[in-house]
């Protein structure tokens, strides 16, 4: 209750009460009511901007940014993961499939290296979690790369297998002419006596001694370039071109099987023993060429005799004997 005021009126010589003005009581109201919104203004102001309360927006944003946080860290623990198992794939690749097909191991900093030059994550920056999501977004490029890394890897590891198990099909591995149908290796690849001078002369292939008749099969896949009489002592011969510099020559045949720009594969019949061109008795000559060099065709009999066959035959093979041609 507010107090009542006098004042002193000399004129009447007594006090007198002031009776306050219709005007100023609005004014004084005024004032208050302007005051009281002016400090609550300036409070929720402070309020806003302090963490004592939230707006229902600002709660929201709040478990928004709780829940994205929630996800990269799901997110790293997965890109641990795949990290972990693109570090297993990479050590098989360097230390495995590319030592086994003598391909360069791929450096470690050539796979895990980063991207120079601008910055990829500018309109990243200038957030309240930019760190967190840069790291991310940087792991997820390495990772992506190193991805691309080894899917090239392996698409080269596809390929030079495709041309291994191609050059192991190639190469002349096999007897041309089979154990059973044989009478016996009449003489090997060295210095041996001429059947017709008798001197001593280098014999570049081996001689296998079977009856007219006997079939001749390819030794490797390749291409048959040539099958005539048109090379002097060969007699009916055929020659097949197998790739990676190795050639096959087949000798003395009584007919072909074959004809030239034939593909043929290891084990196709192409061609049976006979007695042509400088010839002492049916036989095969048979030769391997590396890289237009005769060599010893014993060497490449792997894929059709037993330990103890090839044994046999290289006993008879080393016998200085006389050639059949």
């Amino acid at each position: 209750m507010s107090k009542v005021k006098y004042y002193y009126d000399p004129d009447t010589l007594s006090y007198r009460k002031i009776e306050a003005k219709k005007s100023r009581k609005y004014r004084n109201l005024l004032f208050f009511v302007l005051g009281a919104a002016l400090f609550g203004f300036l409070g929720l102001i402070f309020l806003l901007n302090t963490n004592l309360i939230n707006t229902p927006r600002e709660l929201s944003l709040q478990r928004e940014v709780q829940n994205y946080e929630l996800q990269f860290e799901i997110l790293n623990k997965k890109m641990d993961q795949i990290e972990n198992v693109l570090a297993n794939i990479e050590d098989r690749d360097n230390n495995i499939y590319r030592l086994y097909f003598e391909a360069n191991p791929i450096p470690e900093e050539q796979r895990k290296a980063g991207f120079g030059g601008v910055n990829r994550y500018k309109s990243l920056e200038g957030f309240n979690n930019s760190e967190i999501i840069i790291d991310a977004s940087k792991r997820l490029d390495v990772i992506q790369k190193q991805m691309v890394i080894q899917s090239k890897s392996l698409d080269e590891i596809a390929k030079l297998a495709e041309e291994k198990e191609k050059l192991l099909a190639a190469i002349p591995a096999i007897q041309p002419v089979r154990n059973e149908d044989l009478k016996r290796m009449a003489s090997g690849y060295g210095w041996r006596t001429d059947p017709f001078t008798k001197a001593r002369k280098k014999h570049w292939g081996m001689d296998f001694t079977a009856p007219r008749g006997t079939p001749i099969f390819a030794t490797g896949d390749g291409e048959v370039t040539r099958a005539d009489n048109n090379s002097s002592g060969y007699g009916k011969h055929i020659r097949i071109d197998h790739g990676y510099g190795y050639m096959s020559l087949y000798a003395h045949l009584s007919k072909y099987n074959v004809t030239k720009g034939q593909k043929v594969k290891r084990g196709d019949l192409i061609g049976f023993v006979g007695n042509t061109g400088r010839s002492e008795a049916p036989h095969l000559h048979y030769e391997v060429w590396k890289d237009k060099e005769r060599i010893n065709p014993i060497n490449f009999y792997y894929g059709s005799l037993s330990p103890q066959e090839f044994e046999n035959m290289l006993k008879y093979a080393t016998q200085e004997n006389q050639s059949l041609d």
